[in-house]
């Protein structure tokens, strides 16, 4: 096994007398990379800022080995005139001094001490290393020339964690890195975290890249770190078999103390059973207590529901849709129903936004038609909203602009139904979490019941079990969703249409995410966007049924039987899958109910393929001829 990369030995720490590490410890083994996950507030980002030596335990150690360089995004890239590559390549502080010392030194040994060091470190080839690493994360040749001021922030981001890529630290240390990514600069970076070549700890919330990119898990709780080999599936396997075994040895232990406590009650005033007594008081006192864990907090988003709509909600005919006369988009023809639960894919800047924007009629038409039902109600969460909140405002005060007829227990209860308590009702915004403050903004998404419901990366903030509860509520909701997010399980587990936004045009995607993840990361043609099917010229003659020999006409009623069977059987797998989710008892343990969301969002994808054999069956059976 490699050597130890890093050493959290018996480490104490409080904030303000609050306790955040208890005698923790853990090793992490160079090489490995390590997903740091647990509750929101429980000291994550402190652990971080401990091992970089910006914060000074109170007690243990933290070792690493000596000359070790860790690495981390601290914050954005400043706007400055210098580009982009450039400043990428600036992020290797040895080779930027290297290179600057080769333009002014004049002794020949100093010369090819310098040019044989940048040989060992690569650096000729630093300039396309660097820039593979701007396209992974979505800059274009032509933005990698730009200044970094002509980039907002988010994208000044992208430009900092490009540069700790590119100078690769024995110890990279990323802070939700997938936030101000794009769902493909997330797999990008999923992928290139896996072939790091050094270690790597990673806070994330994204359940997806926990599982493909590390191999450990780092569990804080309860002032504790334990470290679990394994994704994060395994880790919250594991981690509940741990937490059964504990309540199983908690109830024994509880037993035992109440049989001892019995004895001592009943026979403690006999004299001819004192010494009894007394020896079980003694094993009273030296019983080392069992603490039964903790059940998790989950709480439920609760969204209210619209009235149904007839089909179509929105449909659109030849439509063009941009910014200051340019469009984006062109020739939309698309529609809407409100059972929809759509996800829209692409690349960045190819108008997954600016679609967003149109339906959320932040945006108007330039050409052709959109027509919305006369009743529609939409609702629109974006990144940014979270952003324009009143800061000095509580939820409540926010919630009552909306309702001022309400009356305070009402408003309460709906800031409850997404998670904001008691405590957090009149905390101002800008001292809540910035989770708590997504909540708050789904909160006022929803408020009006829409039936149309616009997500535009709403889990940005969102901690793994909030993301499972919006996911649950959105399965819930009887309104049409489109979705874009970075965030491929929550994805998969409402999304059953895809469309994908390219080159100014959306249409529907042939294949799942699966297909989509490996027609990113390989560029795989066979996963092309699909035409909706044209409609049959009334000019064309219906083509002739061709005669088939009877041993093929018996062989394509078999596979129609047999495609009829699958689409039977999944139909029940969907009934007793819907009757599982019914019950309110699967949500109190969130790896449960995820795990019964996630069966439950295969098997319809499975009757989505069923479906599509069996109507093809029934097609090759009808052009043979055959009723």
């Amino acid at each position: 096994m490699p050597g130890a990369m890093l050493r959290i030995d018996d480490i104490t720490y409080s904030i303000q007398g609050r306790p955040l590490f208890s005698g923790a410890s853990a090793t992490i083994p160079s090489g490995h990379k390590v997903g740091l996950v647990g509750p929101n507030g429980a000291g994550k980002t402190t652990l971080f800022r401990l091992i970089r030596g910006e914060l000074s335990l109170d007690g243990g150690a933290i070792e690493l080995p000596s000359r070790a360089r860790i690495g981390g995004v601290a914050q954005e890239s400043a706007a400055t005139g210098r580009s982009v590559l450039d400043t990428v390549l600036d992020a290797d502080a040895e080779r930027s001094a290297l290179m600057t010392e080769a333009e002014t030194a004049t002794d020949p040994h100093r010369i090819a001490e310098i040019h044989g060091r940048l040989a060992d470190i690569d650096a000729w080839s630093a300039e396309a290393r660097a820039s593979t690493i701007l396209g992974g994360l979505g800059f274009s040749t032509e933005d990698q020339g730009r200044p970094t001021s002509d980039f907002s922030g988010g994208w000044r981001m992208r430009v900092a964690l490009a540069g700790v890529l590119f100078a690769q630290p024995d110890l990279l240390l990323l802070d939700e890195p997938t936030n101000y990514l794009d769902l493909e600069g997330a797999l990008w970076l999923e992928g290139y975290l896996a072939r790091y070549p050094h270690t790597v700890i990673i806070i994330s919330h994204d359940r997806d890249l926990l599982n493909r990119a590390v191999g450990h898990i780092l569990h804080l709780e309860a002032k504790q770190l334990t470290l679990y080999t394994g994704g994060y599936d395994a880790f919250t396997k594991a981690r509940a078999e741990k937490r059964a075994i504990q309540a199983a040895e908690a109830r024994k232990q509880a037993d035992r103390r109440a049989h001892l406590q019995a004895f001592v009650d009943r026979f403690k005033a006999k004299a001819s059973k004192a010494r009894q007594a007394q020896s079980r008081v003694k094993m009273l006192a030296k019983m080392e207590p069992i603490t039964a864990p903790e059940e998790a907090k989950f709480h439920r988003f609760t969204f209210p529901a619209p009235e149904e709509l007839s089909p179509p909600i929105v449909a659109m005919e030849g439509t063009a849709v941009g910014y200051d006369g340019r469009a984006v988009l062109r020739k939309l023809s698309l529609r809407i129903d409100q059972d929809d639960r759509i996800a829209l894919l692409g690349r960045n800047g190819q108008g997954k936004s600016t679609l967003s924007k149109l339906l959320a009629e932040r945006l108007v038409a330039m050409e052709g038609h959109v027509t919305r039902s006369s009743k529609l109600r939409v609702g629109y969460f974006a990144q940014h909203q979270v952003d324009e909140l009143h800061l000095d405002e509580t939820p409540l005060d926010h919630v009552r602009r909306l309702r001022p007829d309400e009356g305070p227990a009402r408003l309460r209860a709906r800031l409850a139904g997404f998670g904001l308590m008691e405590a957090q009702a009149e905390t101002k915004v800008k001292a809540l979490s910035g989770g708590q403050k997504a909540r708050l903004s789904l909160l006022i998404a929803t408020i009006d019941a829409p039936h149309l419901l616009v997500l535009d990366e709403p889990t940005n903030h969102l901690d793994i079990e909030s993301r499972e509860a919006l996911s649950l509520a959105l399965n819930d909701y009887p309104g049409a969703v489109v979705l874009v997010s970075h965030d491929m399980h929550l994805l998969g587990l409402v999304a059953d249409r895809l469309w994908l936004v390219k080159d100014g045009d959306v249409a529907p995607f042939e294949g799942d995410l699966d297909d989509y993840r490996r027609f990113l990361l390989t560029g795989e043609t066979q996963a092309r966007p699909a035409r909706e099917p044209a409609q049959p010229d009334a000019q064309k003659p219906a083509p002739t049924p061709r005669r088939l020999p009877r041993d093929e006409v018996l062989s394509l009623r078999a596979e129609v039987r047999k495609a009829e069977d699958r689409v039977q059987k999944l139909t029940e797998m969907l009934e007793k899958l819907d009757a599982k989710l019914a019950d309110p008892g699967i949500y109190q343990n969130p790896a449960e109910s995820g795990k019964w969301n996630r069966k439950h969002a295969e098997a319809r994808q499975a009757m989505k393929r069923a479906e599509a054999l069996w109507l093809e069956a029934l097609e090759n059976l009808e052009m043979a001829g055959q009723p």
